[in-house]
């Protein structure tokens, strides 16, 4: 069998991922293999496709190597898949997988991305391994690694794929008007004029429909709007993994993103992000956007700003889009006002999210977590402690915002808990356990008792 792995980490042949197909290379060796480092080299790829276009059509089997970059793959294996399809390089019929590495942090947004792009390029998909940085290391992981890629083997061998059904709509969408703008009641505890919101777009001059619905929001709202269009903004490459931010939180590039970053953007007291659907992600730029926020490691530093989008496109066909907005406010702490898309009533849409942002910023409301934050900021604060000699602003941060909120330190609730279960154990505590269950409710009466009494 021919097989091409497709390398999207930035360190190339030194990326931990990579090590993963070097190790099944080891174990199959009666197959034949070539490798596209698409990370490391998407400069010069951008600028001649000619050989690796050559090894896309000499491959039987693809397998994306990646680690996971902020919910989703590198920026340079985005935009890796964006060039195949601007080049209409017809890979159908081929068969794909993935291998990724990661801390398990929305390592499922990353390999439905893939899955869904592998599908969009006619690839016969094969479900993808998902392992932790250091698996490779250890005996469980070889064999899962090992496992893995025999049934993957096997897959093409017996003609097993995933089959798919096109849920894809195809109404028209819909350009936002400047028609019947709302007033907004003015409010005696805020001052709008002291608040700004930055919208983050990644808007062309082809881009009239999304251009149509940033004028609508830009004159609704009714605070300031700084603009920060990234189209103008000269990144000089999107993050390497190089952790050279990780103890100074200066990113080794000298572009001047973090000052952009926290400037005009983190500054604000609102984001909103509006761009067109591409490739069932926010598109390239947006994901180089992402990726070199890690300059703020894994500090959550807007936390309580509210956050809002503007999105061009057919979002509720992308079911992992959502997931992934929904999560990144989650893992954030940033209130979601709202999303508006041009599928249906777009002035409407724009009109209440614009209503929202003003909402929370006027009462200050901050929504709790759900499992999206609270799973995903429990991987953080466990990575954070056990990395904290290298990650030293992270942990800092974590340290005075109270995150290390270990289990073990709850010695109250686990000596009540082995005390209650002792008590189930006894046939005359059994039978009153429904006493012991309205013993449970008397602290909640309490609370709504005092509501109805006025003294919340």
């Amino acid at each position: 069998m021919k097989i091409l792995v497709i390398n999207g980490s930035p360190q190339g042949e030194n990326s931990i991922t990579y090590q993963t197909m070097l190790y099944a290379q080891a174990l199959y060796g009666r197959h034949e293999y070539k490798v596209i480092h698409a990370g490391a080299r998407i400069k010069q790829l951008e600028k001649d496709f000619t050989e690796a276009e050559d090894m896309l059509k000499w491959a039987d089997l693809l397998v994306f190597c990646y680690p996971v970059y902020t919910f989703l793959a590198p920026s340079q294996l985005h935009r890796f898949i964006e060039i195949i399809k601007e080049k209409k390089i017809n890979l159908s019929g081929k068969y794909a997988t993935q291998v990724s590495t990661s801390k398990h942090f929305y390592d499922t947004t990353a390999h439905e991305y893939i899955r869904e792009n592998c599908h969009d390029l006619g690839l016969s998909y094969i479900r993808g391994l998902s392992a932790d940085m250091e698996d490779l290391l250890k005996k469980k992981g070889q064999r899962e690694a090992k496992a893995f890629f025999r049934h993957v083997l096997w897959s093409v061998q017996n003609g097993q794929k995933e089959i798919v059904a096109n849920n894809r709509h195809e109404a028209p969408l819909l350009d936002a008007t400047l028609n019947n703008i709302p007033v907004f009641q003015k409010k005696d505890n805020i001052h709008r004029s002291d608040k700004e919101i930055a919208l983050v777009d990644d808007y062309g001059e082809e881009d009239h429909t999304l251009k149509s619905m940033i004028d609508r929001f830009v004159k609704t709202v009714p605070y300031k709007v700084e603009v920060v269009n990234l189209r103008e903004f000269n990144f000089f490459g999107g993050c390497i993994g190089c952790f050279n931010c990780a103890a100074s939180g200066v990113c080794i590039y000298k572009d001047g993103f973090d000052v952009l970053l926290r400037d005009r953007i983190q500054k604000s007291d609102a984001t909103v992000y509006a761009f067109k659907i591409k490739d069932h992600s926010m598109g390239y730029r947006f994901k180089l956007y992402d990726d070199r926020q890690f300059c703020n490691g894994h500090r959550t530093v807007t936390m309580g700003k509210p956050v809002g989008y503007l999105i061009d496109g057919h979002l509720q066909a992308e079911n992992n889009l959502k997931t992934l907005i929904e999560g990144r406010s989650q893992v954030g702490g940033n209130p979601l006002a709202g999303v508006a898309t041009n599928e249906l009533d777009v002035d409407a849409q724009i009109d209440m999210l614009c209503k929202e942002l003003d909402y929370i910023l006027v009462h200050k409301y901050k929504q709790p977590a759900n499992f999206y934050g609270v799973g995903g900021m429990k991987i953080f604060r466990d990575l954070i402690y056990k990395m904290q000699g290298l990650m030293r602003e992270d942990h800092r941060f974590y340290k005075e915002h109270g995150f290390y909120d270990f289990p073990q330190k709850d010695k109250g609730m686990i000596a009540g808990m082995y005390l209650v279960g002792a008590m189930m154990k006894s046939s005359f505590f059994k039978k009153k356990a429904g006493k012991m269950t309205e013993g449970m409710l008397l602290p909640y009466k309490k609370i709504i008792d005092n509501a109805r009494k006025g003294k919340c």
